[in-house]
């Protein structure tokens, strides 16, 4: 099966600004947006205090030496202590008395997504998200093959798991630059396939494709260059046989399916 690209998945529009008749429409969004954003997304007040928003830093839910020698303590350090938290607190600061306070952080980046013409707030709300979902996406002792429910869900979507695994490791290995690859639930197949692959560039996720994330892969080289410097290859490798939880994506599946039932 071949891996599943969001040009695949969605009109290639989505990512792609096309330029003529139309030349120069992002310049104009960008700034009608931060022009708008006192008038439309004006500072809403309780009293004389301003309401602000605040999205925190959540912290992996294992230490940070707990995944070595696979991933070390510096790199999660780095990656957690400083990128996660950039992207947090570039997004506070951005959506900070605007509409966008007191929404979920699902509802910020579907919003901020814009049907593929992003806003400004979409790439670090997205990109919280990610890292959110990579970190629970991993476990110390990982890695190996899944069992029950999901491995019969897999088997039956991709014939068997050495080829999802194929097809995974081929989709994070082929992602041009920074991205993700990512295992999701299709609520609504066309061809009875409930799992697909997906990579996605820079925050793009599949949330705001319209599926249910399962599994993911960051290969943003900030992920793992530390560790395996240009050697992407070798870090999904470990990743795939050392690192991932695969009680986590049996739980996500689980309540994929029940949701859409």
């Amino acid at each position: 099966m071949a891996t599943a690209t969001p040009s695949s998945a969605v009109p290639a529009t989505a990512f792609v600004r096309r330029r003529g008749a139309n030349e120069g429409a992002k310049s104009t969004r960008s700034l009608r947006w931060a022009r708008n954003q006192h008038q439309r997304w004006s500072p809403r007040r309780s009293g004389a205090a301003v309401i602000t928003a605040k999205f925190d830093l959540k912290p992996p839910p294992y230490p940070q030496n707990a995944l070595e020698p696979h991933m070390s303590q510096n790199t999660l350090s780095f990656h957690w202590g400083k990128h996660h938290r950039a992207y947090v607190d570039n997004l506070n600061k951005q959506i900070g008395g605007t509409e966008l306070q007191g929404k979920s952080l699902e509802d910020v980046m579907i919003q901020t997504y814009n049907k593929g013409d992003l806003l400004p707030p979409f790439n670090n709300a997205a990109q919280v998200w990610n890292h959110d979902f990579f970190w629970d996406s991993m476990k110390p002792g990982g890695g190996g093959k899944p069992s029950g429910e999901l491995l019969k869900s897999i088997e039956r979507d991709f014939g068997s798991f050495d080829k999802f695994s194929e097809e995974f490791r081929s989709a994070a290995a082929t992602q041009f630059g920074s991205g993700w690859a990512w295992l999701v639930f299709n609520p609504r197949p066309s061809d009875g396939k409930e799992l697909l692959v997906l990579k996605t560039p820079n925050a793009v996720n599949p949330l705001v494709l319209g599926y249910t994330a399962l599994l993911t892969i960051d290969v943003w080289e900030h992920a793992y260059y530390v560790d395996y410097q240009n050697r992407r290859p070798d870090y999904i490798s470990i990743f795939m046989e050392k690192l991932v939880s695969w009680e986590a994506v049996s739980a996500k599946l689980e309540a994929a399916k029940s949701q859409a039932a």
